[in-house]
């Protein structure tokens, strides 16, 4: 992809999909971002890197890719950005070591959450809450789609500054030519 146009017509040509969907929020949409579709392709998953390195705030200390969604998207960054990237799950696991958040950190350490699509920001909101409890300082999250549902407003609301590559009007608006 040379500009972000040419991006945002190609995630909505691959991950657009219209139906009838029940979104994490419990909300019901009569569309539906499958961002698998953009992820699991090298091609467009390096361009969604590429734009989100644009949204960093700093160079943190850890890009925090949040269960599933998010993994693939702090991979990809970490290689564009040489951060290293921690895999943060949605429930510890209960086996081995037992962790929340894989990967190596220090109490203290700078993480920005790395996500795919956020509609409410329910689970971000969570996830960035139980980060910090584990003594990480996130200031800020980083996505590809913000859907324009109060995710924004929500992380917003526990000092969490959220900055998308495309917010679901200027996708729309892009993807579509206008």
């Amino acid at each position: 992809m040379t500009n972000r146009t040419e991006l945002a017509r190609e995630i909505k040509r691959r991950a657009f999909l219209t139906g009838d969907f029940i979104l994490r929020s419990g909300l019901h949409s009569t569309f539906y971002w499958d961002k698998y579709r953009f992820e699991s392709d090298p091609v467009l998953l390096a361009a969604v890197a590429a734009e989100l390195a644009k949204l960093l705030p700093s160079q943190p200390d850890r890009l925090a890719g949040l269960e599933l969604g998010g993994i693939p998207l702090a991979t990809a960054l970490s290689l564009q950005t040489g951060r290293p990237s921690l895999f943060v799950r949605k429930v510890a696991k209960s086996y081995g070591t037992a962790n929340l958040v894989e990967g190596g950190f220090s109490h203290g350490d700078h993480a920005v959450v790395v996500e795919d699509v956020v509609t409410s920001g329910g689970q971000v909101v969570t996830s960035v809450q139980q980060i910090r409890d584990l003594g990480l300082d996130v200031r800020y999250a980083i996505c590809v789609i913000d859907r324009e549902q109060g995710g924004r407003e929500n992380l917003r609301a526990i000092g969490c500054e959220l900055s998308p590559v495309f917010t679901m009007a200027e996708l729309e608006r892009l993807a579509d030519g206008d």
